[in-house]
């Protein structure tokens, strides 16, 4: 699991900076969620393949979090695609979306796939034999939705010393690995615990942004190998922070603690701020896995 924070700052532009937008990439699966006014220039700039894009996960309908979709779509258009796209968001983005689409003659050649959520309560949205993606309900200014990527439990690993020594034909192998005991010609079982391994434990990673302090997340997010969750300010500005609904670097590292994640990823700083550092100086006080997002930047589970 690999995650390419393509932008990471809240509304306000700059030339250095970019609004909110990550590729998640499962298994060679690529999952991009929220698309901010330029993500396709990033997705170019970090060598990032759009065909390889089918599914995008769209949190709110706030400007920095979908502006950059519309454009992204048609880029497609331009490029050939034939593969069908998933979009998942609030109620209102397949209006937004395909009014741009009708006003500009721009319908794409290819099958758009609008999944409109609105349920205030944590649902399944998508999954394959991969992955699940479930919404975590955020605390915002409107219907908002953070999303938890979970791993499926792989198949079991073949024990090959195990497998030669009870003379196992390779015939068997596929159904070891399902998890399958072994039944020998003279009708003894061998008891798939013994011809396996465990496959490595599943992965999750949560995205929550944009909140304010919500502590009802917190047993859906509980012992996530990564979470990204938003800190547009720091606990000097936290009355903006309680207006705005959003959260303070202090918020976030405290709903770290509290769920028992392994790793904490700061996102979505205010632009007011002169330098990123002071949200992990002030993080770390609190939760002590702390990282800070930046455009460009990898992180691998």
């Amino acid at each position: 699991m690999k995650l390419h924070i393509l932008g990471c700052y809240a509304a306000t532009p700059r030339t250095l900076t970019n609004p909110t937008s990550q590729v998640l990439e499962i298994e060679n699966h690529l999952y991009l969620i929220d698309c901010g006014e330029g993500t396709q220039v990033q997705l170019r700039k970090n060598k990032i393949k759009f065909s390889r894009i089918e599914h995008i996960f769209i949190s709110h309908l706030h400007g920095d979090h979908f502006f950059g979709l519309p454009g992204l779509i048609s880029t497609f258009r331009l490029l050939g695609r034939e593969k069908d796209l998933h979009i998942y968001g609030p109620e209102g983005i397949k209006e937004a979306i395909t009014l741009l689409l009708r006003l500009g003659n721009s319908w794409t050649n290819y099958k758009l796939i609008f999944h409109e959520l609105t349920s205030a309560k944590s649902e399944v949205i998508f999954e394959d034999t991969k992955v699940q993606v479930r919404t975590i309900p955020m605390d915002h200014r409107i219907y908002t939705n953070g999303f938890l990527f979970s791993e499926l439990p792989g198949e079991r690993k073949l024990d090959v010393l195990a497998a030669a020594k009870h003379k196992i034909d390779k015939a068997y192998y596929r159904s070891i690995k399902q998890g399958k005991d072994i039944k020998l010609d003279d009708g003894s079982v061998i008891p798939n615990a013994e011809l396996s391994l465990d496959p490595p434990p599943p992965k999750h990673y949560a995205y929550c942004s944009d909140t304010g302090y919500n502590k009802d997340i917190i047993p859906l997010i509980k012992g996530v190998d990564l979470l990204y969750h938003e800190a547009t300010f720091l606990e000097s500005e936290a009355h903006l922070a309680k207006k705005t609904k959003h959260s303070t670097a202090r918020q976030a590292a405290t709903i770290a603690d509290a769920a028992n994640v392994c790793r904490l990823i700061l996102g979505h700083f205010s632009t007011r701020y002169k330098s990123i550092l002071s949200f992990k100086e002030e993080a770390i006080q609190v939760f002590n896995n702390v990282e800070l997002a930046d455009d460009g930047k990898i992180f691998e589970v």
